[in-house]
């Protein structure tokens, strides 16, 4: 290889990285102690080639969906990378860039004999504007729990119960205020709704979960699911420990 595009190899790797360091044990010690969570928030990285996989992280071994990997991180602290081959929901392998859309999906097919909707075509329009990264553009995600994640984040996921997310709601708009705006369709929650979207977007995003990742990943009844992009955790954290403190605030 020559010196031109050992260059550019390592301007690639370098790009995947955030040019501050965050204090991310401290964030989610933060995270923890003020929201009371059950288990750890979870650092999710999308990485776009082998060279992008963190030093020392190994392959998951099952195959499983992105939803039940998230919770693997968050519950049993397990760090970890997973291949295009890893990832079983094919709709959860689309939106994070790592698979094709399947014609079932694309025309609506999938999710009528499911019994989601009331014909091909409502089914359709919603697979349409589901957010989701370019097709084929992730080699493989990434995952840890924050406190212990030895890679760059792009999103960090919590999963709370609502009262904990009407906290995480108020640090969300303590310093610009206005209205939160979050947008999700009852289907793809973790894969969409809280890891493509806040990657592609910037902006956090709160979901109520889906019968996929309630189903297979351990999320409870009274459990919420939101993304934030990893770049704004460290005013977001400062948000959360005033407002939690507020006199006004219930805990």
């Amino acid at each position: 290889m020559g010196g031109g595009e050992d260059y550019l190899l390592r301007s690639t790797i370098m790009e995947d990285q955030m040019r501050t360091k965050l204090p991310y044990a401290e964030i989610a010690e933060t995270l923890k102690t003020t929201l009371d969570l059950r288990g750890s928030p979870v650092a999710v990285k999308l990485a776009k080639s082998p060279e992008g996989i963190p030093e020392g992280v190994k392959p998951i071994e099952e195959t499983v969906r992105h939803c039940q990997m998230v919770s693997k991180a968050r519950l049993e602290g397990a760090i970890f990378y997973a291949t295009t081959d890893k990832h079983v929901c094919m709709g959860g392998g689309w939106a994070l860039g790592l698979k094709e859309l399947t014609r079932s999906l694309r025309t609506g097919e999938f999710y009528y004999k499911l019994g989601k909707f009331e014909s091909w075509a409502a089914c359709m329009r919603t697979i349409r504007q589901v957010p989701h990264v370019p097709e084929l553009e992730t080699y493989a995600t990434v995952y840890a729990p924050l406190e212990k994640t030895p890679f760059d984040p792009h999103v960090v996921i919590i999963i709370a119960e609502p009262r904990t997310m009407l906290k995480l709601a108020q640090a969300t708009l303590y310093h610009l205020g206005g209205r939160i705006e979050s947008t999700m369709s009852g289907i793809q929650s973790v894969c969409a709704d809280a890891t493509a979207l806040p990657y592609l977007t910037g902006k956090i995003n709160y979901s109520l979960g889906c019968d996929g990742s309630r189903r297979f990943s351990g999320i409870e009844d009274n459990e919420l699911v939101m993304g934030i992009p990893a770049e704004i955790l460290p005013e977001f954290a400062r948000a959360l420990e005033i407002v939690t403190a507020a006199p006004g605030s219930v805990r």
